[in-house]
């Protein structure tokens, strides 16, 4: 669920807790990196996904976090999340 709101913290355009994208521009490819996000966070059962990308922000700063990676990378490929496999971001470690 897509919800246009202000409340992103500062020096984002968009916040992803699944299953809410919340946004501040519903720029399609902002959107598409966050149904990434999405997929990342289902796929890992949610609260792993945050531990694991507070331990790599914490490490490797965040442009060097696999799941942003993987979603910058991919954010304007509107196709790419029907042909992703399952654990794609690991290649991005």
């Amino acid at each position: 669920m897509i919800i246009k709101t202000n409340i992103v913290p500062k020096g984002f355009v968009a916040i992803t807790i699944f299953p809410f994208i919340f946004t501040k521009d519903k720029d399609a490819i902002i959107i598409n990196h966050e149904k990434i996000h999405l997929r990342q966070q289902a796929e890992m059962l949610i609260l792993p996904f945050f531990i694991w990308y507070l331990v790599e922000a914490i490490i490797r700063g965040y442009r060097s976090i696999s799941f942003e990676k993987e979603a910058y990378e991919n954010e304007d490929n509107f196709n790419y999340l029907k042909n992703r496999k399952l654990y794609s971001w690991i290649k991005y470690l």
